[in-house]
């Protein structure tokens, strides 16, 4: 009994964005998102991407959430290449979305709920640049309203708000496995019920 409270009462401290076992064709990159005619993409990192992905896969408007990572030097990184903090790139979360159904103030107001963007390079047990708070916009209007919206959030946060606004760069598709892991994983990894399943609760997201 006292082993077993040990471990609920660890497992919090102890979740980080670790996938179990990469498995046969899953280790493969993902396809990049298809953008249909009219639809927009800006490119999130918000910490973990697992995180990011199943809170903006809820979301009336948007088509597709895929998670990858941008920001680097090195041309397809791996996954653990990226966990290495040595090739500059953040985890992210490209969103295509029809603007007509959801607007980019709306993406980027879920953006600022989704995360604390005043921890510099981490979120949670999450440390490491990959963890970084990163807007990527795709046009100059998005970045005019990304730093709008970057201005208007620090009134809800008592500390400087950190997240980096630059303009997006290649986006490369993480591996299968990380794609929709939330929903794949959510009964499997501790992470994705102690650290994904509080913040959908907390946005009334499906969990």
């Amino acid at each position: 009994m006292i082993r077993k409270l040990l471990v609920l009462f660890l497992a919090p401290a102890l979740a980080c964005c670790e996938p179990e076992v990469a498995m046969n064709d899953d280790s493969a990159p993902a396809d990049k998102p298809k953008v249909p005619e009219g639809a927009e993409v800006i490119t999130l990192g918000a910490g973990c991407f697992w995180c990011i992905e199943a809170a903006y896969r809820q979301l009336e408007g948007v088509e597709s959430a895929t998670s990858g990572y941008m920001g680097g030097t090195v041309a397809n990184p791996t996954y653990e290449q990226i966990c290495s903090k040595s090739t500059g790139h953040a985890e992210v979360v490209q969103v295509v979305f029809d603007p007509k159904k959801i607007s980019t103030e709306r993406i980027l107001a879920w953006f600022w709920d989704l995360h604390d963007p005043t921890t510099l390079n981490r979120q949670g047990n999450d440390e490491g640049p990959q963890y970084r708070s990163a807007i990527f916009y795709h046009s100059d209007s998005q970045k005019t309203l990304a730093e709008a919206s970057k201005k208007a959030a620090q009134a809800n946060f008592p500390k400087p708000i950190v997240t980096e606004i630059t303009a997006a760069a290649t986006f490369y598709p993480a591996e299968k496995y990380h794609q929709n892991y939330y929903e794949q994983n959510k009964s499997k990894n501790p992470y994705c019920k102690y650290v994904v399943e509080p913040k959908l609760k907390k946005l009334k997201l499906k969990h």
